[in-house]
């Protein structure tokens, strides 16, 4: 299993409205089948991202088949939902590929 975070930096103002896209967002994972949550920091150190999406894969071909889906639909308005949310980030997501270590006990 893979875990895909993206973390996100947004300026306190479009906190709540960066919040929206990314529920949107879980919620087309969800809709796929996947486990999908937003993360919110409760504390970060110099540079830590404002919000984090967070998405459980079983094939990194997921990754590919969510950004090319997720979100659609958003914003309401009909506008490219991505474009819209990009103009609210200080900067690019980073992007993290994790591989769950399957011989952890639980």
């Amino acid at each position: 299993m893979f875990i895909a975070r993206f973390s996100y930096d947004v300026l306190p103002a479009h906190r709540q409205q960066a919040m929206e896209f990314i529920r949107h967002e879980a919620e087309a994972a969800r809709g796929a089948g996947l486990n999908a949550r937003l993360l919110v920091p409760l504390t970060r150190g110099q540079g830590g991202a404002a919000l984090q999406f967070e998405v459980e894969l079983t094939s990194l071909d997921q990754l590919e088949d969510l950004r090319h889906r997720g979100g659609e639909g958003q914003p309401s308005d009909g506008e490219d939902w991505m474009r819209a949310f990009s103009e609210i980030l200080l900067s690019p997501p980073l992007v993290e590929i994790l591989r769950v270590d399957g011989k952890s006990s639980a």
